[in-house]
Parts: structure tokens; C-alpha cells; sequence
């Protein structure tokens, strides 16, 4: 066999490999399997019959890939200055079949897919690559252009911000995500009855303009109003998960992981009290968001 059909029967059994860390880098699909074409590409014009682990080789390759992909990525996003036109471009990226889209979330986590997209390309090459893949750090600083002391910062530094402070708690935190995932889940599944058990009375639900449709207004009071609306948003609801917002549960709704809008839930005793919808990209950009670990849940 030669060399370069040797290096493909690898790179076959690698593909599966080289996906799973192109998607949690890039969180799409269609531009995961775009990145592992562009391996196969840079791997076939080289001599690798020295290379002793393949899937190493071609693992760093990936991670030269997605690095140059997130550089541009971020500076189309700069680019689109008018909101209207980055709905534009996040619409057509968003046009797959849904239960895929589903699938696909949760086969990562959605909420970790939001929280890695704030992080810097460098941030996220070197947090996916080691906690995720167990990368050494001498290889990461290579594909990184830094010192492995620097990789090394860099991916503590994402660290950080992907799991976040709780600030109350833990008791207190599994509350608040039981109640919070048991309004999701009552508004998935589009019962009234589970809404209205989970809402407090006087619940009063708050909005800003961008998180609205054209004729809803941007404050509703009482469980049953509350309620009722959540029932006409089921398609978002799909796409929403637990998370914490400025170190409190609240809720993120992200189809394919990316962010559209972030629910700040205020819950008193074991019923939401207060509900506020933020879709303002600028507020948006203030919030801190985080993962709730699953040593908290």
C-alpha cells in the first residue's frame, strides 16, 4: 500500500475524531465538516510517512483550521455592523432540519456551545483542545503560536469563564435549576396545567423590544397571561437550556448554540417570580454567562 493510501485509510478513521473537535470548536456543523475537508487538503500535499501518530498530526492540523476559520468568523461578525443584516447571515447558517438541530445541541450541550462562542479563537482553540481532548499543551502552543506556558494561561483563562461563580449556594443553585428546568419543561411540552404549578401568582414577565414580536408587549403580569404566552413560544422553548446569568440560573435560547436570546429568572421559594427577556445584542454583550457544573446539579 502506498503512502498516500495509507494516509487516507487513517484519515477515514479519524473522520469521526477530527469532527467531534472541529464542532465543539467551531459550533456548526456544516462549517465542522468544511474544517475537516480543509485537513484532508493540507495532510495530502505533505510527506507523512515519517508522522508515527496520524491522528495526532491530522488533530493538530484541525485545530490550525478552526483557529484561521474563528479569526474570520470574528471579523465578518465586526463587519456586520447593521443588526438586521447579521440576522441575515445567522438565518441562512440556521437553515437545517430541526430535530437535527436539536441533536446536535445536546450532543455537546447547548449552554457549553453559547458559553465557548464568547471566548477569543485562542481562548477556545486551547480550552477544547486540552479539557476536552486531552491535547498537551506543547502541541497547543504550536497550533496557538505562543510558549506552552501561554497555552496554558490561555486555556485556565477559558476555563474560567466557561464554568463561571455561582453566587449562591449550591442548595440553593439545584433549586433554582429544578425549577427552572421544570418551566422549561412544561413549556416544551406545551402544558398549561405544569406552567401555571411553577409560576408564582403575581409572576410578572419582562422584555425589551429586540426579544418581541412586533405586536407583544413588553411587560405581562399574572401566571395565567405569563403562561399562556410561554405556550406560543414552544419553538424557542426547543432551543433553551439552564445556564448561569451574571452567577444565577437563568436560561439561554441559542438554536444551533447560537445565542438569540437570554432569560434572567428570578425564582422565589420553588415558583419563578419574575422573568426578564433580554435580545438586545448590546445587553446581550454584558451579561456573563456560564455552564452550571454537574457538581452543582
Amino acid at each position: 500500500m502506498s503512502h498516500q493510501a495509507e494516509l487516507a485509510e487513517q484519515f477515514d478513521r479519524s473522520r469521526s475524531h477530527l469532527r467531534a473537535v472541529a464542532f465543539r470548536m467551531l459550533g456548526s456543523a456544516d462549517e465542522a465538516e468544511d474544517a475537516v475537508q480543509e485537513v484532508w487538503l493540507r495532510a495530502s500535499s505533505v510527506d507523512a510517512s515519517a508522522v508515527a501518530n496520524v491522528t495526532g498530526w491530522l488533530t493538530t492540523i484541525v485545530g490550525r483550521v478552526c483557529l484561521d476559520m474563528l479569526r474570520s468568523r470574528r471579523r465578518r461578525r465586526e463587519e456586520l455592523t447593521e443588526v438586521t443584516e447579521l440576522d441575515r447571515v445567522v438565518a441562512r447558517d440556521d437553515a437545517i432540519d430541526p430535530e437535527e438541530e436539536v441533536a446536535l445541541a445536546d450532543s455537546v450541550g447547548l449552554a457549553l456551545l453559547v458559553v465557548l462562542d464568547r471566548l477569543g479563537p485562542a481562548e477556545r482553540i486551547a480550552f477544547v483542545l486540552h479539557d476536552l481532548f486531552g491535547v498537551p499543551f506543547d502541541e497547543i502552543a504550536e497550533i496557538v503560536e505562543r510558549s506552552p506556558a501561554a497555552a496554558k494561561k490561555l486555556a485556565s483563562r477559558a476555563r474560567h469563564r466557561v464554568h463561571g461563580a455561582a453566587t449562591v449556594p449550591a442548595a440553593d443553585l439545584i433549586r433554582q435549576r429544578g425549577v427552572v428546568e421544570a418551566f422549561l419543561a412544561a413549556a416544551r411540552a406545551g402544558d398549561l396545567d405544569a406552567l401555571l404549578a411553577v409560576l408564582a401568582p403575581d409572576v410578572v414577565r419582562r422584555a425589551d423590544r429586540a426579544a418581541l414580536r412586533a405586536s407583544a408587549a413588553t411587560e405581562v403580569r399574572g401566571a395565567r397571561r405569563v403562561a399562556e404566552e410561554t405556550l406560543t413560544n414552544s419553538g424557542r422553548a426547543r432551543f433553551a437550556r439552564p445556564v448561569l446569568v451574571n452567577g444565577a440560573v437563568g436560561v439561554v435560547v441559542a438554536p444551533r448554540g447560537r445565542l438569540q436570546l437570554v432569560l434572567e429568572v428570578a425564582i422565589a421559594g420553588d415558583r419563578v417570580a419574575a422573568i426578564d427577556v433580554v435580545g438586545d445584542p448590546t445587553r446581550l454583550r454584558q451579561l456573563q454567562l456560564a455552564v452550571i457544573d454537574v457538581a452543582s446539579s
